[in-house]
């Protein structure tokens, strides 16, 4: 592929060459106006579940914890649970990726078993990482946590006092008697924590990945106050659209809105904190950094998906605004209209696909190209 440059119209421009950040003056070739915005290292997302996106909002909060939330919907919602598992899987993963695009996120963790699909030209990065469901949900927790010939030296992602009873309570110390805390552990949500949880969780160095919308829904609340302080790490996560509102952007909304996390804390929990947490190349528009690049119209706090004006992966345009088609000719990319929003997108083939029979199975899905 050509190097070409992306220019904004304040006159910021990124070099893009062999799917990295090449420097100002080296191996310039076509350029790209942006007009009005600014650029962004792509962001990552803590915690999703990809494959779980097409899923409307289920349930009648609040609930006591999350155990009890999913034995209500496989009663009381089975037949649209069993409607919208008809979606095939590597449709529902790529639909799970076309809602982060809409949200500036370029690297994700599914916390889910790893598929494939994941790794085959997969719009987005994906985490390959140790995931267990939760203490009351991995069906073999010793063998989840020790990982497999890809996985046993990288971090351990898991669900932990996800509620708000004495169950959820509870999983903090029973996940130190397991010896489970620590700095390989990446807990998340953590909603139902005391203050002798938070002092163990500061303790042990165990990292949070905190996912603020789907708390409220399920719980009417998130993590105490006291968990943010500093000396704990926090990354953010958007949780599926089963549970939560949208994209990182609206995580990022009400994160900010909440007031736990100043704005600089909460860019390093979608940049700095989170990959040095998980492992992988901090995001930066850097010369020799890999050329994740995202183009906002507006300030990433107010932003919406609306004002995603291009988003590369490696070089490579998955989402941009209709008039940078040429973009996607350049690189090679069949591009496809993403036509169920305020400004029209083109998004990577055949993403465009999949979100029309999304939204014509779960309508109610189309809320993430709003929030």
């Amino acid at each position: 592929m050509r190097p070409f440059v992306l220019r904004a119209e304040n006159g910021s421009r990124v070099v893009i060459s062999d799917g990295e950040i090449s420097q100002p003056g080296d191996r310039l070739g076509d350029t790209y106006d942006l007009g009005p915005g600014t650029f962004h290292a792509g962001l990552i997302n803590a915690h999703d579940h990809l494959f779980r996106n097409h899923y409307p909002r289920l349930g009648a909060p609040p609930y006591r914890n999350a155990y009890e939330w999913g034995n209500d919907i496989h009663v009381r919602w089975a037949e649209e649970i069993r409607r919208m598992q008809a979606l095939p899987r590597r449709e529902a993963l790529l639909f799970g990726a076309l809602k982060n695009l809409l949200g500036a996120v370029t690297t994700v963790v599914h916390h889910d078993p790893w598929d494939d699909a994941l790794a085959a030209d997969f719009p987005v990065r994906v985490v390959r990482i140790r995931v267990a469901h939760s203490l009351g949900l991995e069906h073999d927790l010793p063998h989840a946590v020790a990982g497999d010939e890809h996985t046993r030296d990288r971090p351990l992602s898991m669900h932990l006092a996800e509620g708000v009873d004495a169950v959820a309570v509870a999983e903090v110390r029973e996940a130190e008697r397991r010896d489970l805390l620590g700095g390989d552990l990446v807990a998340v949500h953590l909603v139902g924590v005391d203050r002798d949880a938070i002092a163990r969780i500061r303790a042990t160095g165990t990292a949070v990945a905190w996912c603020p919308t789907s708390n409220r829904f399920l719980f009417d609340r998130t993590a105490p106050g006291e968990l943010f302080q500093p000396g704990i790490d926090v990354l953010l996560g958007t949780d599926a659209l089963l549970t939560a509102d949208g994209t990182m952007l609206a995580e990022l909304h009400e994160a900010r809105r909440l007031g736990h996390l100043d704005d600089q804390r909460l860019r390093e929990a979608v940049g700095r904190v989170a990959a040095r947490r998980l492992r992988v190349p901090e995001p930066a528009l850097a010369p020799g950094y890999p050329a994740d690049v995202v183009f906002l119209r507006r300030p990433l706090f107010e932003a919406r998906p609306a004002d995603v004006a291009l988003v590369l992966v490696g070089g490579v345009p998955r989402l941009a605004d209709e008039q940078f088609a040429e973009l996607f000719g350049h690189c090679g990319v069949p591009a496809e209209p993403l036509d169920a929003i305020g400004t029209r997108k083109l998004v990577a083939a055949p993403l465009g696909t999949v979100a029309r029979r999304v939204f014509d199975l779960s309508p109610q899905c189309q809320r993430v190209l709003e929030w």
